[in-house]
């Protein structure tokens, strides 16, 4: 349920994993017209319950994110779910077992602060929105440099 994006795909095979965020209020659950899209109380966004999903593709469009995919074959929207079956237990998510480079990590905040250079950072702005996830995305301290500058030229205005 990992989407890889090409970064430069008309000059580079390089590609960036594009995982759901779980947000802490999903604008996919709440677009949902058949309530298919649960959040667990771990704060894990499901995929649409199978039962309910009627194949709107609200959630689609209303992912800041781009992540949830309706699947014309499961007539459903599929999604990364964090592995529920194996993190409700104590396991580490697939993706994450598998990845040779750890782009994809699953573990504490502090743990990934100490193995990695760069900030994560989990609050995200769309226009006037704000977006709180569960996930976090990796930051370069040039990058976040940069965003600080804009932040400041605009505040100007």
């Amino acid at each position: 349920m990992v989407h890889l994006e090409f970064v430069e795909r008309s000059s580079s095979p390089q590609t960036t994993p594009v995982v759901c965020m779980h947000c802490e209020d999903p604008a996919c659950a709440r677009v949902c017209p058949a309530d298919a899209i649960k959040v667990t109380a771990e704060g894990v966004v499901q995929s649409a319950l199978t039962e309910r999903c009627i194949g709107c593709s609200n959630c689609v469009l209303a992912c800041p994110f781009g992540v949830p995919k309706y699947v014309i074959a499961a007539d459903q929207m599929m999604k990364c779910d964090l592995c529920f079956d194996r993190t409700s237990v104590g396991k580490k998510p697939m993706c994450a077992t598998v990845c040779p480079s750890e782009a994809l990590f699953y573990g504490s905040r502090e743990e990934l602060m100490r193995r990695r250079r760069e900030k994560p950072i989990n609050d995200f702005v769309f226009g006037q929105k704000e977006v709180k996830t569960k996930v976090s995305l990796m930051v370069s301290s040039e990058t976040e440099r940069l965003e600080l500058d804009v932040a400041s030229f605009i505040s100007e205005e």
